[in-house]
């Protein structure tokens, strides 16, 4: 849990208003940094944890509020939107009616703390709307902790892709066939669908994350995205494992390994 979301993120951190195109570049580079993507989804999974313990849905909005405050108060300069960035200098507990994409980067955890999809979708829409509460924020949030939950349970792709189709949108394109064109894209309309694409259409963990910054646009996130549902699917190798740990300080590399006992 967490590997392959913030592999993504750091991965494509250094790409995301410089799209390259291509597959081929250093996984790992020195200008590659954890952006807010990756300290929410640590925010997420700390709420998780909590969550576990009397399975509230309630207590849980309230945990990761403060779970949010606390990360993101604690990192200010992991490159917040402007409204995110005041609502957690302000420690706001309303939502603000986002459909960006940060609803669905930091989901992740959702899925491995559910004992069914249901119940992972109904989560999902807790963690979505104590900040983005427009349908589209939870929308995009549902179908990203969905896709985390079915590659964690044995579903094929093929099934994941009917699920998307049937549930979120059509995934009616090639990685080919968008790279050209895609462009910066902050909704969640305009970043999960090829997320799930990406991971759809690589081999490994890092091929999917691979794939979403060689399509260009909000990649850091794309990559969040679709390297969280690679782990779950494929399981994350000690390559992606320890290539993230130099770019996390000793707080959130302590995290990591009591969230992944």
């Amino acid at each position: 849990m967490i590997y392959g979301a913030a592999a993504g993120d750091i991965a494509g951190s250094r790409f995301e208003f410089y799209s390259i195109k291509t597959k081929q570049f250093e996984l790992f580079h020195p200008d590659c940094r954890f952006t807010d993507d990756t300290v929410m989804t640590f925010a997420v999974a700390v709420a998780c944890e909590a969550y576990l313990k009397d399975r509230n849905e309630d207590s849980f909005r309230e945990n990761l509020i403060d779970s949010m405050h606390r990360f993101g108060n604690r990192y200010p300069d992991a490159g917040y939107g402007g409204r995110f960035a005041y609502w957690l200098t302000e420690k706001l507990r309303t939502p603000y009616n986002s459909w960006g994409n940060g609803s669905a980067m930091r989901v992740s955890p959702v899925a491995y703390c559910c004992d069914s999809l249901e119940e992972t979708r109904r989560l999902a829409a807790v963690s979505a709307a104590v900040t983005h509460n427009h349908p589209e924020g939870i929308a995009g949030a549902q179908i990203t902790a969905a896709c985390v939950f079915l590659a964690l349970h044995g579903n094929t792709k093929d099934e994941i892709r009917r699920y998307t189709e049937a549930t979120y949108a059509p995934l009616d394109f090639t990685l080919d066939e968008i790279r050209p064109t895609y462009t910066f894209d902050v909704s969640c309309r305009g970043t999960v669908p090829q997320a799930i694409q990406c991971f759809l259409e690589s081999e490994n963990a890092e091929d999917a994350i691979r794939n979403a910054v060689s399509i260009g646009g909000d990649c850091d996130t794309s990559a969040c995205i679709a390297g969280s549902i690679a782990e779950a699917f494929y399981g994350i190798g000690d390559d992606l494992k320890k290539g993230i740990l130099p770019f996390l300080d000793q707080e959130l590399t302590d995290l990591l390994t009591q969230l992944n006992k």
